[in-house]
């Protein structure tokens, strides 16, 4: 199974300028909130049309702008879940998946149906409405009738958006579960990296419009590469640099000179450090420095420091296991420090 995507698209505010190949994977289309991730589902499923490029699922063009290709949505086999999962509100849950059997001889529509309602743990619900489910069953409800459809792909739009923290826990779970046979392509879109972790094999990150290299979830979080990447990564720490050597970098918005372990390219712009890489540095340590205490903030798990280094100009952040800071009596001055490893040299611009 594989999936080809390279399109471009004029928008309002930007160049939707994607490229990226899955190769039976479950990839992840990462980025903030209108930067084009939905944009590019509805271009994978024929809602929108690009201006040009090029969109291949497992051998068959689904769009060629230079051949005049642009199959319509319902040959293109491929399955949109979308955000608000968009049942027939006046249909019942058994009607709603009728719906995508018709296609097939009336004699086998019911079995086919009856088989999903067992899969999906959907009977005894299937004379109820979409309005008198749980967010859970009607995602369960939606994803049950584009599989009904025997997709290709399947494009997954911020499937837990709508959900309460408890219920999107528990929802992916399940999603996780009934993903599990499917043996075809599976773009998820989300803005959240800990979801696209959990879930997915591989993410391409989109940042205005562009996507960037698609890359493993854990080289993702190890060594994002480029300043948007850490971003979405969940980076709080960021610093401006001017490259010393092969393996030093000074950052100027911190005032410190720090050895990495990644070799420092011509085209590096930016440090990244991550809120828990710091640590309490001993004497002798690589990469340490001194940062006033400017504010502490008690989170529901960890202390969070907001720390001003001597000699520079912008804060950083901090985060301490509770008694790790307990420990240190509040004091005015901290010597940090932080492993080579985990000085992340970066390109792009914040």
């Amino acid at each position: 199974m594989s999936l080809s995507v390279h399109i471009y698209k004029e928008l309002d505010d930007f160049t939707l300028n994607v490229r990226f190949d899955t190769d039976g994977d479950m990839m992840a289309l990462l980025g903030a909130s209108g930067c084009g991730k939905s944009m590019t589902l509805k271009c994978i499923a024929g809602l929108e049309e690009p201006d040009r490029g090029k969109i291949v699922l497992n051998g068959r063009v689904l769009f060629d702008s230079e051949q005049r290709i642009n199959k319509s949505p319902q040959v293109r086999r491929v399955g949109y879940l979308f955000q608000n999962y968009a049942l027939f509100p006046n249909m019942t849950v058994r009607q709603n998946l009728y719906a995508a059997v018709r296609r097939l001889p009336k004699e086998r529509r019911t079995a086919a149906v009856d088989e999903k309602l067992r899969a999906f743990r959907l009977e005894g619900l299937d004379g109820l409405y979409p309005r008198q489910l749980s967010g859970g069953q009607q995602q369960r409800v939606a994803l049950a009738r584009v599989l009904l459809n025997e997709p290709e792909c399947l494009l997954l739009d911020e499937p837990f958006s709508a959900l309460d923290s408890y219920l999107k826990w528990q929802t992916e779970l399940e999603l996780g579960e009934l993903l599990r046979p499917y043996e075809g392509d599976v773009v998820l879109v989300s803005h959240d990296r800990d979801e696209a972790y959990r879930l997915c094999d591989t993410v391409c990150v989109l940042s205005d419009g562009k996507s960037e290299d698609k890359a493993t979830v854990r080289d993702l979080m190890a060594a994002p590469g480029t300043v948007s990447a850490a971003l979405i990564s969940g980076c709080k720490n960021f610093s401006r640099v001017r490259r010393v050597d092969a393996t030093h970098v000074k950052c100027l918005n911190w005032g410190v000179t720090l050895e990495t372990s990644q070799e420092v390219s011509s085209v590096c712009t930016y440090a990244g450090v991550r809120a828990h890489s710091f640590h309490i540095a001993k004497s002798g340590e690589p990469n340490r420095f001194d940062a006033r205490v400017v504010r502490v903030i008690d989170d529901t798990f960890s202390t969070i420091l907001m720390l001003a280094p001597e000699g520079g100009d912008s804060l950083l952040r901090v985060e301490l296991s509770k008694e790790e800071w307990a420990a240190l009596r509040e004091p005015e001055l901290v010597l940090l420090g932080v492993a080579p490893e985990n000085v992340m040299t970066l390109s792009g611009e914040l």
